[in-house]
């Protein structure tokens, strides 16, 4: 066999999966950070005195997050439609840093705060709003816009991107609920939170890098 046909296969089918994989590495990467609400599931259960009460909570936390990323990747697709797609990928890279550095600027302040007694409902919005202060969904926008453009005029369609979409939204959704469930249930069960004084690392640091990583990215596009 040719090695460079076997080499171009091989690039094809890496260009026709990275987004997918991006895709759920962005969910399990959501799941693991504690803003996004394992921690709060444990606090929970650890006030309730049941385990059941975690796993409970995590359903809501998984569906809020869901809804915003959502929004804002409906409200992306839309403009995506009606502005060239250079000029929306320039927008969206500014956008990026800029509510990186917002995130770094703000830290913990202004965040919604949701207290002991919520219930389902509650923890549905606070999840919904956590999500879109940390811009969960503006993250999928880069990885999203080689699946949702037309691969000969690469403009964004709305009537074709929406299948793609809603695939990446259930694939970043079920990698989210792994992650926060496997991690949620491991800090009640075993670990318990006062590692998290000592052995974690701050991941929103992490976060508001990466969203000025994709934000260079969509500029240099």
């Amino acid at each position: 066999m040719d090695p460079s046909a076997t080499l171009t296969t091989a690039s094809a089918q890496w260009a026709s999966w990275w987004p997918w994989l991006l895709i759920a590495a962005l969910g399990l990467f959501h799941g693991i950070n504690p803003a996004m609400g394992w921690l709060f599931a444990v606090a929970l259960g650890l006030h309730r005195h049941k385990r059941s009460v975690v796993m409970l909570s995590l359903l809501p936390i998984a569906l809020g997050h869901a809804l915003a990323v959502a929004v804002f990747v409906a409200v992306a697709l839309w403009l995506g439609s009606v502005i060239d797609t250079r000029v929306f990928a320039r927008a969206g890279g500014l956008v990026l840093i800029g509510w990186a550095a917002w995130h770094v600027w703000r830290g913990h302040r202004g965040r919604p705060r949701v207290g002991m007694q919520a219930g389902m409902a509650g923890l549905a919005c606070w999840s919904f709003l956590m999500a879109g202060v940390h811009g969960a969904g503006l993250m999928l926008v880069p990885v999203l816009m080689p699946l949702c453009a037309s691969p000969l005029s690469g403009q964004i369609s709305r009537g074709s991107a929406v299948a793609p979409a809603v695939l990446a939204l259930g694939l970043h959704t079920g990698a989210m609920l792994v992650a926060i469930c496997a991690v949620a249930l491991l800090v009640y069960d075993r670990i318990g939170v006062a590692f998290l004084r000592t052995g974690w690392i701050n991941l929103d640091l992490v976060w508001s890098a990466a969203l000025v990583l994709c934000g260079v990215a969509l500029l240099l596009r």
